[in-house]
């Protein structure tokens, strides 16, 4: 995936896609379908208001908007401009928004509803003008700049070292063909399905979006579709596992030819479950970061040879180092480097952090091994950086939003094993044990989203952290594992529906 000297722009492929056949079946949500032409001249019209409001080449557009059709236009339109899409989620508070806006500095803001000077509606925009004529073509000079928290408590850009240009190989890499029918349940402000719902979108095949995830519903749309492609983060997986087997057996899905997972480990036992349910053939593992450093795939006939492998590198190179240093032999368990292709230019660059580097190696966090033949296991993840459901959570992020509250002395955050998420959010407190826990979680929600609060509270009366400021997270994630029946946590209930994708690959 080498871009060439005669690099089509992303606008140019959607143009192509509508003047070819203009009645296909583009993007469907909710019962709701744009052809390809729809898509082209709506997204053209958004495009003419935004460059009205002084969009431009290399600016950056923060897209705040559910899953659904206008996020589609609004990328589309964006990429046309030769402007920087910057998805973030619609439900962030405004604080941790205002957060990421100050780093974007986006020259527009797209959301829902008007909530500042800066922000501007889908409605708003398409109602501005009824222009729908070609745009000059541009080419964007970074394809996306999703966010992620960062281990310092603040978040950070990642902005794509890929120019916004057609990939020709890309649809076959993820095995998404023209006329294919691909279904995307996940968050499209996350890195991995924004990207592989514009793949879909420029391979000619056709999208299905989901508002959020449901198990049965996912069955069911496959199944009335006759769906071929389908991306899932393991905590779907296992949701739709769950689910009783009458209900599975009632929704036909051998239409699917290929399965794609990532975000997150995935269970051995439900990985088989899953390989036995659809087969081996169409099931696909990847694991990388948003900054695409490295790659590794593995299908399912390898996997189970390879039994809890996920896979080795189709891009870029991956090593084990110890905590000084030094690269390990094969099958000894040490920290996860990856180096970029050694041809090309950086694979992204970040606007608010730094990479954890070795030399030209950098690491996501993650420990591992690799055996002889290079193939890369995972055993855990970095004690401070949690995974619920596939999305990253910082310790210092949550630990910063506790500690604004006047009666938080200090705070620890640490990940507790949860059945269905993989983890779950646990915060310990010092703090008076007169502390309202309904007001401390309201708190919490002015300051981060619903998958970042904690699922839990623990008010303890002795200081967390030593003289140098550290907290040993590891030992007290395992106090807490060994006596998780013990009565000293006090649940905080969150109503907000927890994200199902994070961190991509």
């Amino acid at each position: 995936m080498i871009e060439t000297p005669h690099a089509i722009s992303i606008g140019a492929k959607i143009a192509n896609l509508a003047w070819d056949s203009p009645s296909a079946d583009c993007v469907t949500f909710e019962g709701v379908t744009l052809t390809r032409e729809e898509l082209h001249l709506s997204s053209n019209r958004m495009a003419h208001a935004l460059a009205a409001r002084g969009v431009s080449l290399g600016d950056f557009v923060s897209i705040a908007l559910p899953n659904g059709l206008d996020f589609v236009v609004a990328t589309c339109a964006v990429l046309k401009l030769g402007a920087i899409p910057q998805p973030v989620s619609a439900k962030l508070p405004d604080k941790e928004l205002e957060a990421i806006l100050s780093l974007a500095c986006p020259r527009v803001v797209i959301r829902a509803a008007v909530a500042r000077p800066s922000d501007v509606t889908p409605a708003m925009l398409i109602g501005e003008t009824i222009d729908e004529t070609d745009l000059p073509d541009r080419i964007s000079p970074a394809l996306k700049a999703p966010t992620s928290g960062g281990s310092t408590g603040r978040p950070k850009l990642i902005v794509s070292g890929r120019a916004g240009v057609v990939q020709p190989d890309e649809g076959d890499f993820y095995g998404i063909k023209r006329g294919d029918i691909a279904v995307m349940p996940a968050p499209l402000h996350h890195n991995a399905p924004f990207s592989l719902a514009l793949i879909a979108i420029l391979a000619g095949a056709h999208l299905v979006l989901m508002r959020k995830f449901d198990p049965e519903e996912l069955l069911q749309i496959v199944a009335r579709r006759h769906a071929t492609w389908l991306y899932l983060v393991p905590t779907m997986m296992r949701r739709i596992w769950q689910l009783p087997q009458e209900v599975r057996d009632r929704c036909d899905i051998s239409s699917l030819r290929t399965v794609w997972h990532m975000a997150a480990p995935c269970p051995p036992q439900l990985k088989e479950a899953w390989i036995g349910w659809i087969g081996a053939d169409k099931l696909w593992e990847l694991y990388g970061g948003t900054e695409s450093q490295a790659v590794t795939v593995i299908g399912g006939q390898d996997w189970l040879l390879r039994r809890g492998s996920v896979g080795r590198p189709v891009m870029g190179e991956i090593a084990i180092f110890d905590d000084k240093g030094r690269q390990l032999a094969p099958g000894i368990v040490g920290t996860v480097y990856l180096r970029m292709p050694s041809s090309g230019k950086p694979t992204y660059r970040y606007i608010g952090a730094s990479a954890e580097r070795i030399g030209e190696w950098e690491t996501l966090g993650d420990l591992g091994w690799m055996d002889e033949d290079n193939y890369l296991y995972l055993t855990d993840r970095r004690t401070d950086m949690i995974l619920v459901g596939g999305a990253n959570v910082y310790p210092a992020e949550v630990e910063a939003a506790l500690e604004e509250h006047p009666l938080v002395a200090t705070s620890a955050v640490i990940g507790l094993p949860d059945e269905d998420l993989g983890h779950r959010v646990h915060a310990i407190v010092q703090a008076p044990t007169t502390i309202d826990l309904d007001e401390l979680n309201g708190h919490l929600a002015e300051r981060l989203a619903g998958y970042k609060r904690p699922r839990s509270i623990e008010i303890v009366a002795y200081p967390l952290r030593d003289d140098a400021g550290k907290v040993r997270r590891f030992q007290l994630r395992a106090d807490r594992v060994q006596g998780a029946a013990s009565g000293e946590v006090s649940s905080v209930s969150d109503k907000e529906p927890m994200p199902l994708e994070g961190r991509s690959q």
